[in-house]
């Protein structure tokens, strides 16, 4: 039973790291229904594990997009300049988040990481993203590609992604997402780099994460952070997919309508008792 929870964790973030739904509020409600029956510190590093897998499946898919060494003339490795500049871009952006996050995370844990300020959130940023889609239809992007973000673009996206570090349930991908589109970037432009930002924010995020809690494991909580974490990345693989596909023919407001029916529903369970916590 422990194994097919764990299954149904890795199904969830994977399905909803990805989407601008927020992984966070999913697994707000799926803890409170279907919680393992393992140690708090063992859960705590099981749901940064599958976060931490959800990342790599973007590393697979993007890895020619993202690894700058190349074969140059007679076999020598050369750097790609045009990579070096993304993960420039990727850095720079990164910067407002991993400042804040380092200094003040046990700060906003213990003040958002509760299910009203998470619904809030949820509620917030789907307004908002309906909003700013119908204020979007029938504009040209000015930055089509991620080789056309500018320096300030870059900056103020990553002060987007700041927000999601700040409130949980805001979604990381969907604040990036909503700051890239005010900005006049493409869908398929703020949605890809959305993904590459992902690598070293979660990454290093969850890699400190399992080194504060350790390496040693039981054998049935090795299989359960097995069984998770596979699930999480074979299922983020066939999200980013469906993803790039889905946007191009459709917009982000059904996105919205769903990220507020999500908080107002946490809303009444909260007030009806039925969650307590994260």
């Amino acid at each position: 039973m422990e194994l097919l929870k764990a299954l149904l964790f890795g199904i969830v973030e994977g399905l909803t790291e990805w989407l601008p739904i927020s992984s966070t509020g999913h697994m707000i409600l799926l803890n409170e229904f279907v919680s393992l029956n393992e140690s708090a510190d063992f859960v705590s590093v099981f749901l940064v594990a599958v976060q931490l897998v959800a990342v790599l499946a973007v590393a697979v898919l993007y890895w020619k997009k993202l690894f700058p060494l190349r074969t140059g003339a007679g076999g020598k490795p050369v750097l790609e300049k045009k990579i070096l500049i993304l993960w420039g871009k990727i850095c720079l952006a990164c910067i407002p988040a991993a400042i804040v996050g380092v200094l003040f995370d046990s700060v906003f844990e213990a003040l958002f990481y509760h299910p009203v300020p998470v619904a809030a959130a949820l509620i917030v940023f789907g307004i908002a993203m309906i909003v700013i889609e119908r204020w979007n239809r029938g504009r040209e992007p000015v930055m089509k590609t991620i080789d056309d973000l500018t320096v300030p673009a870059v900056l103020i996206i990553g002060c987007f992604q700041l927000l999601a570090a700040v409130f949980p349930g805001t979604s990381r991908s969907g604040a990036t997402i909503v700051g890239a589109l005010i900005l006049g970037v493409s869908r398929k432009a703020a949605s890809e780099f959305t993904f590459y930002l992902a690598v070293p924010v979660m990454f290093g995020a969850s890699f400190l994460r399992m080194l504060q809690y350790g390496f040693q494991f039981t054998q049935m909580e090795l299989l359960i952070l097995l069984a998770g974490m596979a699930a999480a990345f074979l299922v983020s693989l066939a999200v980013i997919h469906a993803l790039l596909g889905y946007i191009r023919k459709h917009d982000f407001q059904v996105f919205g309508w769903y990220r507020i029916v999500l908080g107002g529903l946490i809303l009444l369970l909260n007030g009806a008792g039925l969650i307590s916590s994260l």
